[in-house]
């Protein structure tokens, strides 16, 4: 669904609320004109959220507001951040892609891209201790939906022996204030080669040499789960987390009444961290011990 410029994404069946598709990549820039598009459209509406825009992090509308988070690396120069912005290890990483003989570097939107992100896609089942979302999608699936914010995407990839086994879709905003991590991945089977620090560092060269001021990695933080190896991750490279304001719109009586008591959030923010982390625990054993099981039924 589609606003201006901006295409809206609607979720719920009880509580219908709308955000931009492209949230933390693309923002709103005239919330007023947004909320009375919104008002405009056939489908019902409750609520309405969105994100405040960097580098502002004080509040500056007087809509209903709670603080989220982003991670975001601060970018003048590839220099700085390699000398100032990372330690040892993490600079280590980066020298290893390239000892391994990894080539990074930006490349075209295409066939032998559209097929490599397929490959990468359809490498595991399995990632994060989940089940990963684009395992078996079709490569015509993967060409549509990679081929989003074209206009405003930079495309990196690291490739080994010419085969690519990992990528960045990087969108930069309009005003190219910031550029957005919306895909990063790499082959699990390639790990010993560090492709994910090597994406980030040529990320980095990316933004610098287009003067963008802040790469965001989405959120630092998920939730009540202030720390894990992702979260790690960001913060090796130089991200850190920035509390934004985020916004909400009630545009109908029960989406006044979700927000006020607090259903607009879902359940499992609700749950205490340490069941969460139990319960993760426990949905990943499931999944690594039913993926064993097929494979020994092969």
């Amino acid at each position: 669904m589609k606003i201006g410029n901006n295409e809206l994404r609607i979720q719920g069946r009880l509580l219908r609320t709308a955000r931009l598709d492209a949230e933390k990549y693309q923002f709103v820039d005239e919330p007023e004109l947004m909320i009375a598009g919104i008002k405009n459209l056939d489908a019902a509406v409750d609520l309405f959220t969105f994100l405040q825009k960097l580098p502002d992090s004080q509040p500056k509308y007087k809509y209903p507001m709670e603080l989220d988070n982003l991670a975001v690396l601060p970018i003048s120069t590839f220099d700085e951040w390699w000398v100032k912005q990372i330690d040892n290890k993490t600079r280590n990483m980066v020298r290893k892609s390239e000892r391994k003989g990894l080539r990074i570097e930006e490349v075209p939107f295409n066939d032998a891209l559209v097929h490599g992100i397929w490959t990468v896609y359809n490498e595991c089942p399995v990632r994060q201790g989940k089940l990963f979302a684009h395992f078996g999608k079709d490569i015509e699936t993967v060409r549509r939906e990679e081929s989003t914010y074209l206009d405003a995407s930079i495309f990196i990839g690291a490739f080994f022996d010419n085969s690519l086994i990992g990528f960045i879709k990087l969108v930069v905003d309009e005003n190219a204030a910031q550029a957005g991590l919306l895909n990063i991945i790499a082959m699990v089977g390639h790990r010993d080669k560090a492709p994910m620090n090597g994406l980030i560092a040529e990320a980095v060269r990316s933004c610098a040499k287009r003067g963008i001021p802040h790469l965001v990695y989405s959120n630092f933080s998920y939730g009540k789960k202030r720390v894990d190896t992702l979260s790690d991750f960001k913060a090796n490279n130089g991200f850190k987390s920035v509390d934004v304001p985020r916004y909400y719109v009630p545009l109908t009586l029960l989406g006044s009444c979700a927000l006020r008591l607090g259903l607009h959030h879902r359940l499992a923010d609700r749950v205490p961290e340490g069941i969460m982390a139990r319960i993760r625990s426990i949905r990943s054993a499931w999944y690594h011990s039913k993926l064993r099981s097929a494979a020994q039924a092969q």
